[in-house]
C-alpha cells in the first residue's frame, strides 16, 4: 500500500515532465522550421532572380523604374537565342565529354583505392588514407599555377584533354574518402567468408562489395560528376578558345563585350547549364545521403 501511494504521489510530477518535453520539442521544431525556411530563401533566391530575369525583355530590364522581382511581358527569347547560337551546344558537348570521362575516370581509381585502403589493411594504409583525404582540402586556387605548368609542358592548353588530366585531382580524392568510409561500414564477415571459399581480393571487389557499396559508389559518381561539370577556376586558366570551352566559362565569356553584359542570355544560359546537376541530384538523392553517411554508423 505505502508503494502503491509512493507511486500515486510521482504520477503528477511525471506528467509535469511529460508536459516539458513535449513542450520543449515543440520549441525544436519550431526553430528549426524557421531556420529551414531562412535556408531556403536564401539558397533559392538567386536562381529565382535568374529565372525571372531570363523571362523579361531587355527593354524592362533595362528600366530601373519596375520591380526587379516581377515580370510585365514574358519572353523566351534569350533561351532562343542560346539555342541558335551554335556555340553553345559546342560547349555543352565540351562539359559532357569532360564530364563523362572525369566520372569514368575517377571511379577507375578511387573503388579500387578505397577498396585497398579499407579491406587490405597492408603498413601505413591508414597513413595513406588520411593523405588521400587531406590533398582534396588544398584549393584549386594554389594549384592551378604549378597545373598550368605541367598542362602547358604537355602541349594540352586550350584541350579538353587538359581538363580531363587536371580534374581528377579533385575528384579522386574526396571519391577516395567517401568509399573509404562506405567500405569501413561493411560487415568483415563478408571479406572472411569469401577468402574462405578461395576468392581472390579482385572477385571479392566486382562481385562481393561494389554490389553492395553501390549507395557510396553513386554517391562518389555525383560528386564527381559535380565537380567537374561546375569547375570554372581550371577552365579559366587552361582554356582560351571558344571552340574548346565548357559551359562554366563559355556562356560568359562569349556573353561578355567589354562592359556589356547580355543579361538576358547570362542568365538564361547559366539555368540550363545548371540544369543536369539539378536532375541528377533529384532522382538521386537519398543515394547520395546514403553513401555520405554510411561512415557514422559503423559499428
Amino acid at each position: 500500500m505505502a508503494t502503491a501511494a509512493g507511486t500515486m504521489r510521482d504520477m503528477p510530477a511525471l506528467y509535469r515532465r511529460a508536459g516539458s518535453l513535449q513542450r520543449e520539442r515543440a520549441w525544436a521544431r519550431r526553430v528549426a522550421y524557421a531556420s529551414l525556411g531562412v535556408a531556403v530563401v536564401f539558397f533559392l533566391a538567386p536562381p529565382l532572380y535568374m529565372l525571372i530575369t531570363s523571362l523579361k525583355t531587355n527593354t524592362e530590364m533595362a528600366n530601373q523604374a519596375l520591380n526587379p522581382w516581377l515580370v510585365r511581358s514574358p519572353t523566351l527569347e534569350h533561351y532562343g537565342a542560346i539555342l541558335a547560337n551554335p556555340l553553345f551546344i559546342t560547349f555543352f558537348l565540351n562539359s559532357v565529354v569532360v564530364t563523362l570521362l572525369v566520372v569514368a575516370i575517377s571511379m577507375l581509381i578511387s573503388v579500387p583505392a578505397a577498396f585497398a585502403l579499407s579491406r587490405m589493411r597492408f603498413w601505413g594504409s591508414q597513413v595513406l588514407a588520411t593523405g588521400v583525404f587531406l590533398t582534396y582540402l588544398v584549393p584549386d586556387t594554389l594549384l592551378f599555377i604549378p597545373l598550368y605548368q605541367i598542362v602547358g609542358g604537355l602541349g594540352l592548353l586550350n584541350s579538353i584533354w587538359g581538363l580531363v588530366l587536371v580534374y581528377p585531382t579533385l575528384t579522386v580524392p574526396f571519391c577516395t574518402w567517401i568509399m573509404i568510409g562506405y567500405f569501413a561500414s561493411i560487415p568483415r564477415e563478408l571479406d572472411e567468408a569469401a577468402l574462405i571459399d578461395g576468392a581472390s581480393w579482385m572477385q571479392m571487389l566486382l562481385r562481393i562489395f561494389v554490389p553492395v557499396a553501390l549507395p557510396g559508389i553513386i554517391a562518389a559518381t555525383i560528386f564527381a560528376f559535380t565537380v567537374s561539370w561546375a569547375a570554372f577556376v581550371y577552365p579559366t586558366a587552361f582554356i582560351t578558345r571558344p571552340e574548346n570551352m565548357p559551359l562554366t566559362i563559355g556562356v560568359v565569356s562569349q556573353l561578355v563585350r567589354g562592359d556589356t553584359f547580355a543579361w538576358g542570355q547570362i542568365m538564361a544560359g547559366a539555368l540550363m547549364a545548371a540544369t543536369p546537376p539539378v536532375v541528377v541530384y533529384a532522382f538521386l538523392m537519398d543515394y547520395y545521403i546514403a553513401g555520405l553517411t554510411a561512415g557514422a554508423t559503423k559499428g
